[in-house]
């Protein structure tokens, strides 16, 4: 049996609504991203760097990112507690995936809204 010392009082409705919202997000981003580039052949770098200097397109995208990040830590989360059963060795590596998740979500917020 795992125990609940990872879960941080989560419920399992509240990981599969994170999947779902997140999924249909994500979902939506990809189809835009697809969509745009369909319908703009000669896509050359102003064109590219003027969609994403608008506010609403960041906005998108970091709701994007953070998405992807709720969405990758629930299914990682997921995984570590099915499949590692010692508590010390799934705390790290869960340690480890939240780390990653964080770095990558801070670099992408830097791309996104640096300089």
């Amino acid at each position: 049996m795992v125990t609940n010392i990872t879960n941080f009082g989560r419920s399992g409705l509240s990981d599969w609504l994170v999947q779902r919202v997140s999924a249909i997000i994500l979902a939506l981003y990809s189809l835009f991203i697809v969509g745009y580039l369909l319908f703009h052949p000669g896509l050359d770098y102003a064109t590219w760097s003027g969609l994403f200097a608008q506010t609403w397109m960041r906005i998108f995208s970091l709701l994007a990112f953070v998405s992807l990040a709720a969405h990758a830590w629930v299914g990682l989360w997921t995984v570590t507690t099915d499949y590692l059963k010692p508590t010390g060795i799934r705390i790290a590596v869960q340690t480890v995936i939240i780390l990653a998740i964080f770095v990558f979500l801070v670099w992408g917020i830097q791309v996104l809204w640096g300089a």
